[in-house]
């Protein structure tokens, strides 16, 4: 579990992306308690919380001991992804019951935050295992979980190394395509992540399709 170093920048763009995750979740609850499940405040604070931690000890390795990173980093985005699936579980019920009091663009609001969250924290997800991530240590017993292709081409792009950037990119593509565009998954967590975002984003862009039809039918 070596420490690898990561730019200011890159923390940077991963600390704004995953409080986006965060506002995202508020954003939802904002619209009705009834869109989640459990007590989802405590669960939001705790994500904040984790959020800053790790952010301050990523920057300070000295700080926090070796065995808290992997704990931090796992439980933060576990409760990001729980939180995340179960809202789309709400949502798909009430959108196919529609049994609820709330509007068809609420419900179709909050199923785009689903989906924006998604793509956000699977990008952190792969992120973690294949490269520093927010603990700035790698923790994957593989060399690499992802290949890209700029390690194809070592000619070409001799020294390169993916940051969160691509990470972001590549889920972007897996949530719109099903599938990576041009970065293949290497080990069995790889793909398993990425089947898992998959079935996530399917679902969640034929919610927001069926009812998208449904509000302009009206």
């Amino acid at each position: 579990m070596n420490h690898i170093h990561i730019t200011w920048k890159e923390l940077l763009l991963a600390q704004i992306v995953l409080f986006v995750a965060i506002g995202l979740q508020i954003f939802s609850w904002s619209i009705s308690d009834s869109l989640t499940y459990g007590p989802h405040p405590l669960i939001i604070v705790s994500e904040i919380i984790l959020s800053l931690v790790i952010g301050f000890s990523a920057r300070h390795p000295q700080i926090v001991g070796r065995s808290l990173y992997r704990t931090f980093s796992f439980v933060l985005l576990g409760l990001i992804s729980a939180e995340n699936i179960s809202s789309l579980i709400v949502v798909s019920r009430l959108l196919i019951t529609q049994g609820s009091h709330l509007t068809g663009y609420e419900l179709l609001a909050s199923a785009l935050a689903i989906f924006l969250t998604n793509i956000i924290v699977f990008a952190l997800w792969y992120w973690e295992i294949d490269s520093p991530g927010l603990s700035g240590k790698k923790w994957s017993k593989h060399e690499k979980d992802f290949q890209f292709t700029q390690q194809e081409l070592s000619r070409d792009f001799k020294g390169w190394t993916p940051s969160f950037s691509d990470y972001l990119y590549l889920s972007v593509t897996n949530a719109l395509n099903f599938a990576p565009a041009d970065t293949r998954p290497l080990t069995s967590q790889a793909k398993a992540l990425m089947g898992v975002q998959a079935l996530v984003s399917v679902f969640t862009l034929a919610l927001v399709l069926a009812r998208s039809v449904s509000i302009l039918g009206q």
